[in-house]
C-alpha cells in the first residue's frame, strides 16, 4: 500500500540566534518593529513538508509518494531523493521558477521566525492525484492553497482516506473553505495554534470539529498530543528526547508517524506514541532529514517510553 504525500519541497536556510527573541522584541513596539539577530551559526537543509514526511515514513520502512512542484534549482534535492530511495515519479518540474525556499532562525528557547518563498509551489495545482498509483491513504500538507484544494476534492472522488494538515497554511483559507477540508479529509491533525484558529474560523468547538471526522489529532509539543475519536479524547504522552537540537520539521516526523499507524492497521493509543518517538527522535538532529535509524532501535525506544511493544 502507497501513501501519497502531496504538499511542499523546499530548502531550509536555518539558522540559530544564541540569545532568546524576547530579550529584543519590545511588546509595545511591535508596530514599529526594526530588528536583526547576529546568527553565527547557518545550514541550508532539505525541507518541505512533503519532502519531510515522506523521509520520515521511508525510515519507517514504508514506500511514500511524494506529489509536489518544484523549480529549475531542484537537482540536488532530486539526487538526495534518490540516495534515500524516495521516488520522483510525481514531482513536477518547472524551469520558470525556484524551489520553495524557507529562511528560518531559532532562537535558543527552540522559538522560530520564518521567511517563505513559495516559488514553484504556487503552481500545485497543475499536478492532479494518480488514479492508478496504487494509492490506499494520503496527506494533503501545506502547499499552494489551489492545489491543496484540488488535492482533497480528488482525494474525495477517488475514495482515497487522507489526512488534512493545513499547517502554516492555514492562514489562506477561510472558515467556509476550512469547513469544505473537514466534509472531505478523514483525519485532521493540527497544532495547539493551529486548533485555536481552525476553532475561530469555523466556528466550530473541538468536539464539532472532532465529530465531523474520523480522528482530530492536535499536538502539544512537550506536552505530548491529544486524539479526539469516537467520542473520546486519547492523551498522548511526550516520547524523551536524548537531546533537544533543533525543532524543525518535528511536526512532520509526527505525521509520518499517523501515516504508518494508519497504514498499519494500529489503535490510536498505539498510533500516537508512534509519532510522539517520531516527533522527539527528529529533535535530537539539526535540520530536518539527517536523523536515522532501523526498526529493532527504534521499536526499542518505543518500549523504553512507553512500556509496551508494537
Amino acid at each position: 500500500m502507497s501513501a501519497l504525500i502531496c504538499g511542499s519541497m523546499a530548502y531550509d536556510t536555518i539558522m540559530v540566534f544564541h540569545d532568546k527573541f524576547k530579550h529584543h522584541i519590545l511588546p509595545e513596539k511591535v508596530h514599529i518593529l526594526n530588528v536583526s539577530f547576529l546568527v553565527p551559526v547557518m545550514r541550508r537543509e532539505y525541507g518541505g513538508c512533503a519532502g519531510n514526511i515522506a523521509y520520515n515514513l521511508k525510515l519507517l520502512g514504508e514506500q511514500p509518494l511524494i506529489m509536489a512542484v518544484v523549480g529549475h534549482d531542484f537537482e540536488p534535492y532530486a539526487q538526495w531523493l534518490g540516495q534515500n530511495s524516495l521516488s520522483s515519479e510525481f514531482i513536477l518540474v518547472l524551469d520558470s521558477s525556484y524551489t520553495g525556499q524557507a529562511y528560518i532562525t531559532t532562537d535558543e528557547e527552540g522559538n522560530q521566525i520564518t521567511a517563505f518563498h513559495p516559488g514553484a509551489m504556487n503552481s500545485s495545482h497543475l499536478n492532479s492525484v494518480p488514479i492508478d498509483g496504487n494509492i490506499r491513504i494520503g496527506i494533503v500538507s501545506p502547499d499552494g492553497k489551489e492545489g491543496m484544494q484540488l488535492h482533497a476534492k480528488q482525494f474525495k472522488e477517488l475514495d482515497i482516506p487522507f489526512i488534512f494538515d493545513p499547517g502554516q497554511g492555514m492562514p489562506m483559507f477561510n472558515g467556509e473553505e476550512l469547513l469544505q477540508f473537514l466534509d472531505q479529509a478523514t483525519w485532521l491533525t493540527l497544532n495547539d495554534y493551529e486548533s485555536e484558529l481552525m476553532q475561530e474560523r469555523t466556528g466550530l468547538s473541538l468536539e464539532d470539529i472532532a465529530v465531523r471526522v474520523e480522528a482530530l489529532i492536535i499536538t502539544l509539543g512537550g506536552k505530548g498530543s491529544k486524539i479526539y475519536t469516537k467520542g473520546r479524547c486519547i492523551d498522548i504522552p511526550a516520547a524523551k528526547p536524548k537531546a533537544i537540537l533543533d525543532p524543525t520539521g518535528c511536526g512532520d516526523a509526527y505525521r509520518a508517524g499517523l501515516l504508518y499507524g494508519l497504514m498499519n492497521e494500529s489503535d490510536w493509543d498505539t498510533t500516537g506514541r508512534i509519532a510522539s518517538l517520531m516527533g522527539a527522535i527528529k529533535i535530537e538532529h539539526n535540520g530536518t532529514q539527517n536523523h536515522a535509524f532501523d526498526m529493532d532501535d527504534f521499536q526499542r525506544r518505543y518500549f523504553e517510553n512507553f512500556g509496551t511493544s508494537f
